[in-house]
C-alpha cells in the first residue's frame, strides 16, 4: 500500500488485477487474462551500504546450512545496495542448485553477462533499476519472475521478458499462461508470417553473393520490416519492432547457403542463431506517467512520486454523477428524472473495472456468436453540403466482448458502478498499413482502465480510492529526453468529484502528476487539437477552466499554468471545439442550454462571460415539468455540422456551425440552423451522450434499454434533410444480453457513453450497470 501525502489529505492508489469477463448469449463465464501488471510507480528507499558478495555472505545468506555453495537451494539478497558490479559471476555461477534468489531492493540496472543457475525457478528482482529485460534469456528454468517497481519497464518489456524465459507461467504474481501462449506462438507466428510476406514480396538474394553484399540486403530487409509490420496496440509496438527485427534477421540467415553462411559468420549484422544481440534501448522516464501532489497554486511545478501499487482496500463509497447534479443549482422547472430509472441510477456508486483476471479458472478469451440487430433503415437521400461525401454502405457491427471491469472491491455482483467517459488512445501511425486504433480508455467508480479491444483484456489499470472520475481525454505532449530532444507521447487526463486532474502516461505505467482544477468536482476534459498542451476543465462551479500543461523533462517535471477561466450559467457537461476555428471558440453543453466561448488569448485571461447562447426549436415545447435546455449530447460530425440534442427530447438535431455563427451579428441569443432531425428514442433518463465517426459519416446514440441507435450520413440523406421531416435511424443494434453462470443474462442497462474509432473498426459501450461492451465492425 502506498500512502501519499497531498496538503492534508491521504490519497491511496493501487493497482488492481481482477475483472470479469461476460460472453455474449453463451450460458458459461469466460474470463481473460490481464495484460499488464507492471507497477505504475517505484519506491524510493534509503538503502544501506553495500556490501560485497562474497563466499561467507552467499553462506550466511542461503538456505539450507550447508558447507559447499552448490548444496544452496535458497538465497536471500535483498536490500543490499547491490549494483551489477557487486555481482561476482563466477562465485554466483557455482550455486549449480540454487532454486529461488530474491534480488529485490537493490540498484540492478540488469542480470550480469555469464551468470548461469541451471536450476533456478523464482527470481525477485523487484525494486530496482532493471533496464533491459533481455538479460534474463541465460535463465531458461525461470518458472516465477517479479519485475515490479522497477520505473524504466514498461508492457513492451513484460512481453519480451515471457518470450525469452519459455517456461515462465508467473510474473509479477500473476499466472500468465493463456497470455503466455498468445505471446510465444499465436503473435509471432502472425508477425512471422507477415515478415516473409515483405521478403518474397519485395526482396531476394544478390545473384553473387558477397560478404558486403548480403550485409546491404540484410539491413534494408531488416528495416523495411520494421517499418511495414504492423500488429497490435500501438503500446507494444516497440515490442513488435523488437519482435520483427528478429524474425526478419531470422529468416534472412536461414536463406542463406551453409558455405555463404560460414564465411559470412564475422559480419557485423549477422548474429549466431542462438543469440539475441538487438541493441537494448535504455529505458526513460520519458514515455508515461503517474501520480504527483499540488494544491490549489495557479501556477505549480509537479514533481513525479514513486510507489508500488499493492492490493485494493475497501473504500467509502462515492456520489454519482446524476447525484451530484443534484448539488449543482438548478432551475426550478428542471424535469425529474422517470421515477423507475432515477431510482436504479442514483442508488449507488458506481465503482472501478479492476485491471486483471479474477482468481478464478482462467480462461482464453474466445469470441462469442454474434448478435443479430433490429433493422430499421429507410431509403434517404443526401445530406447538405457540409456534410462530407461518404460510402453509402453501411457499417456492420457485432457485440465482441462484454466486461465487467470497474467492480468495487473486485465484486462480480457490483451492477451499480456508473461509467461515465471513454476515448480511444490515438493510433501512433494513421498511414495506410499503420496501427489502428484498438486500446480504449473507460472510467467510472474509483478507476480509469486500458482496454484492448481486439483481445478483450484489460491491459492497464490506474485507481485511486475515494475517487469517481467522470472524464478523460487524450492528448499527444512533447517530452524532453537527454540531449535536449523532444519527442511526443501520448498522455491521459482523468478527473472527477474531487476537482484534481491526474496525468497518465500508460505505456510508462506512470501517473506522474495531478493539478487541482476545480474546489468542485470535474465533469467533463477535452484538450485543444490545434495547441495539444492546452486542457479545458468543465467544472460543478458553473466554471469552464482551460490550462497550458506545457511539455515535460525526462524526469517527469512540468508546469501548468491557467489561462482562462470561463463562466457559464450551470454545470458543463460537454465541450466541443469546431475544426475550423479551434483556437478561436468553445462550444459547451450545459445543463442549462448550449453556450460559446471566445477563447482567443489576449490581455483578458480572467473570468469570461459567453461570446452567445444558442437555441433550438424543442425549447418551444417549455412545460411546467421541463424546459428542454438540458444539453447531454454534443459533437461535430463533419467540420461543419454539429450533433447534439437535449434531455427528453426525443431525437437528435443537425445543424450548421458556420451559418449559426454567421448568422449571430453580435447578438446574445441566436438559433440554431437546423439542418435535419434524427429519430432517436423517448426516454426521460438524462445524460446518456452521443458520439460521431467523421470520416465514415456516422453518429451513434445508446438508450436506457441497452441499444445503440446509429445513423450514416450518406449522400441520400441530402431529399431528407431538405424535407424537414425526421430521420429514421439507419439501424438500431440491440442489447446483446450478456450471461455468467447463475446470473443469467442481464437486460439491458442505460448507455451513458459510447465512443467509435476512427477507422469505425470498433465501437465500445458504457453502461451504467458495470459493464463495458466492445462491438466490431465485420464483412
Amino acid at each position: 500500500m502506498l500512502l501519499c501525502v497531498v496538503g492534508n489529505n491521504i490519497v491511496k492508489q493501487v493497482l488492481c488485477s481482477c475483472y470479469a469477463k461476460w460472453t455474449i448469449k453463451c450460458h458459461s463465464p469466460s474470463y481473460s487474462q490481464y495484460n499488464n501488471s507492471l507497477p505504475l510507480f517505484s519506491k524510493i528507499i534509503q538503502l544501506p551500504a553495500m556490501a560485497k558478495i562474497t563466499a561467507d555472505v552467499l553462506f550466511e545468506k542461503g538456505t539450507p546450512r550447508v558447507a559447499q555453495l552448490q548444496q544452496i537451494k535458497s538465497l536471500n539478497l535483498s536490500r543490499l545496495g547491490l549494483k551489477n558490479k557487486d555481482l561476482p559471476v563466477h562465485l554466483l555461477s557455482k550455486l549449480t542448485s540454487l532454486e529461488e534468489l530474491d534480488l529485490s531492493g537493490n540498484l540492478l540496472q540488469h542480470m550480469p553477462a555469464g551468470l548461469c543457475l541451471p536450476s533456478l525457478r523464482r527470481l525477485d528482482c523487484s525494486d530496482n533499476d532493471m533496464e533491459d529485460v533481455t538479460s534474463f534469456q541465460s535463465l531458461t528454468a525461470l518458472e516465477e519472475l517479479n519485475l515490479e517497481d522497477n520505473m524504466y519497464l514498461t508492457l513492451n518489456d513484460q512481453h519480451k521478458a515471457i518470450f525469452l524465459l519459455p517456461k515462465l507461467r508467473v510474473f509479477n504474481g500473476k499466472d500468465i499462461g493463456s497470455m503466455a501462449n498468445h505471446i510465444r506462438h499465436v503473435t509471432s507466428g502472425i508477425l512471422r508470417k507477415r515478415v516473409v510476406e515483405i521478403w518474397e514480396g519485395s526482396f531476394k538474394l544478390p545473384n553473387s553473393p558477397t560478404a558486403e553484399s548480403l550485409a546491404k540486403v540484410e539491413k534494408n530487409f531488416i528495416n523495411d520490416a520494421c517499418l511495414r509490420v504492423k500488429y497490435g496496440p500501438s503500446s507494444l509496438s516497440l515490442y513488435t519492432k523488437w519482435r520483427v527485427e528478429m524474425i526478419a534477421r531470422e529468416h534472412f540467415q536461414s536463406l542463406i547457403p551453409t558455405k555463404k553462411k560460414d564465411s559470412t559468420q564475422d559480419m557485423p549484422s549477422a548474429t549466431k542463431e542462438n543469440e539475441i544481440t538487438l541493441t537494448p534501448v535504455k529505458r526513460q522516464m520519458t514515455e508515461e506517467a503517474e501520480d504527483d501532489d499540488d494544491d490549489d497554486e495557479v501556477l505549480i511545478r509537479c514533481t513525479p512520486k514513486r510507489a508500488r501499487f499493492v492490493v485494493d482496500t475497501p473504500t467509502k463509497a462515492s456520489p454519482r454523477k446524476s447525484t451530484r447534479i443534484q448539488n449543482t443549482p438548478q432551475k426550478a422547472d428542471k424535469p425529474p428524472a422517470a421515477p423507475l430509472r432515477s431510482t436504479e441510477r442514483d442508488s449507488a456508486t458506481p465503482t472501478k473495472r479492476q485491471r486483471a483476471t479474477q482468481k478464478e479458472s482462467v480462461k482464453p478469451i474466445t469470441p462469442q456468436k454474434k448478435q443479430t440487430r433490429t433493422h430499421s433503415r429507410t431509403e434517404t437521400d443526401t445530406p447538405q453540403k457540409t456534410i462530407k461525401t461518404v460510402s453509402e454502405d453501411p457499417v456492420s457491427l457485432q457485440p465482441l466482448h462484454v466486461l465487467q471491469c470497474h467492480s468495487k472491491q473486485d465484486d462480480p455482483s457490483d451492477f451499480k458502478t456508473q461509467l461515465w467517459a471513454c476515448a480511444f488512445e490515438p493510433a501512433a501511425d494513421h498511414t495506410e498499413g499503420g496501427n489502428w486504433e484498438r486500446t480504449v480508455a473507460t472510467c467510472g467508480g474509483e478507476s480509469v482502465c486500458l482496454i484492448d479491444c481486439e483481445m478483450g483484456t484489460v491491459l492497464k489499470k490506474y485507481k485511486v480510492p475515494g475517487e469517481e472520475f467522470f472524464s478523460l481525454a487524450w492528448s499527444s505532449l512533447l517530452m524532453t529526453v537527454e540531449g535536449g530532444v523532444a519527442r511526443p507521447c501520448s498522455i491521459l487526463a482523468a478527473a472527477g468529484k474531487r476537482g484534481m486532474v491526474k496525468l497518465i502516461h500508460p505505456m510508462a505505467n506512470l501517473a506522474f502528476g495531478e493539478f487541482r482544477a476545480s474546489r468542485r468536482a470535474v465533469s467533463i476534459l477535452r484538450f485543444s487539437p490545434c495547441q495539444k498542451s492546452y486542457l479545458f476543465a468543465g467544472s460543478y462551479d458553473n466554471k469552464i477552466s482551460m490550462w497550458d500543461i506545457g511539455g515535460i523533462d525526462c524526469d517527469y517535471n512540468f508546469k501548468v499554468s491557467q489561462l482562462l477561466m470561463l463562466e457559464t450559467t450551470s454545470t458543463p457537461l460537454h465541450l466541443a471545439l469546431p475544426p475550423s476555428s479551434a483556437d478561436k471558440h468553445l462550444i459547451a453543453a450545459c445543463d442549462d442550454g448550449l453556450l460559446c466561448f471566445n477563447i482567443q488569448l489576449g490581455a483578458n485571461t480572467q473570468k469570461r462571460t459567453m461570446q452567445m447562447e444558442i437555441t433550438f426549436p424543442v425549447y418551444e415545447k417549455r412545460d411546467k415539468t421541463n424546459n428542454y435546455r438540458t444539453i447531454d449530447g454534443l459533437c461535430f460530425l463533419s467540420d461543419d455540422v454539429v450533433a447534439s440534442k437535449s434531455h427528453m427530447q426525443g431525437s437528435i438535431y443537425l445543424w450548421s456551425w458556420s451559418q449559426t455563427l454567421a448568422s449571430s451579428s453580435g447578438r446574445n441569443t441566436v438559433p440554431a440552423k437546423i439542418l435535419a432531425e434524427l429519430q432517436w428514442c423517448n426516454t426521460e433518463i438524462p445524460y446518456l451522450s452521443l458520439n460521431t465517426c467523421p470520416s465514415h459519416g456516422y453518429a451513434v446514440c445508446g438508450d436506457d434499454k441497452g441499444r445503440l441507435w446509429t445513423y450514416h450520413m450518406t449522400e441520400r440523406m441530402k431529399a431528407n434533410f431538405k424535407s424537414g421531416k425526421t430521420i429514421p435511424t439507419t439501424e438500431v443494434l440491440e442489447w446483446p444480453s450478456p450471461v455468467r453462470d447463475g446470473l443469467g443474462p442481464v437486460e439491458g442497462p442505460s448507455i451513458n457513453s459510447v465512443v467509435m474509432s476512427q477507422d469505425l473498426r470498433y465501437l465500445v459501450a458504457l453502461s451504467d450497470k458495470n459493464m463495458v461492451v466492445v462491438w466490431k465492425k465485420v464483412s
